[in-house]
């Protein structure tokens, strides 16, 4: 691992090549796993107040869900995920034919609301772990983001370049400049060229 300010990050980030590929993935991530999508705190208040506005495109079971239990649960102490319909979806999904998409981002696209999706779904298949006052970035390889990964391999898409918004979005210009010159030198070092994200 290596040093970004307080952030420790994942030597996996120096070569790993990513681009999502809904096409053949079907937005597996957004219906698979053992809970929601993880939701940091300030979120909670965001996910309630948007509510009205992405309601007209969520499911009927999904809200059934939320009219029970809400948009958020605690999963854990002080820990928190979106809730799912059976188990599965996260209720925030829509679908496009098969393919599950986020009704946030799609309201935010339109330009209905500011939020575009929660945090830890926009840094996917990056994953931010807390010790106290360190982070630390991990690549989680998963099978089912085996498209994105040949996408990003035959797109020559490095991951972090992929996710320079979302990244930017959480921790700043200034941090991600900083990111993507620790990640040239460090390729430099490993014999791997100076190439930038």
């Amino acid at each position: 691992m290596f040093a970004v300010d307080h952030i420790l990050v994942s030597d996996d980030l120096l070569d790993a090549e990513f681009s999502c590929n809904l096409g053949a993935c079907l937005g597996a991530c957004c219906v698979q796993g053992d809970m929601g999508a993880p939701l940091e705190a300030d979120e909670l208040p965001i996910l309630e107040e948007i509510l009205p506005a992405v309601r007209h495109l969520l499911r009927p079971e999904a809200l059934e869900v939320i009219e029970r239990e809400g948009v958020w649960e605690e999963t854990a102490p002080d820990q928190y995920a979106t809730t799912c319909v059976d188990g599965a979806e996260c209720v925030f999904v829509t679908y496009d034919g098969p393919v599950a998409k986020c009704a946030i981002q799609e309201v935010q696209r339109r330009g209905k609301i500011d939020f575009p999706k929660p945090i830890s779904c926009h840094l996917y298949p990056i994953r931010v772990e807390n010790y106290g006052d360190i982070e630390t970035l991990n690549y989680e390889r998963i099978d089912i983001c085996e498209p994105g990964r040949k996408c990003g391999a035959r797109l020559g898409i490095p991951l972090a370049g992929f996710l320079k918004e979302p990244l930017t979005r959480k921790y700043g210009e200034e941090w991600y400049a900083r990111f993507e010159q620790t990640i040239a030198e460090r390729r430099e070092i490993l014999g791997q060229g100076v190439s930038r994200c």
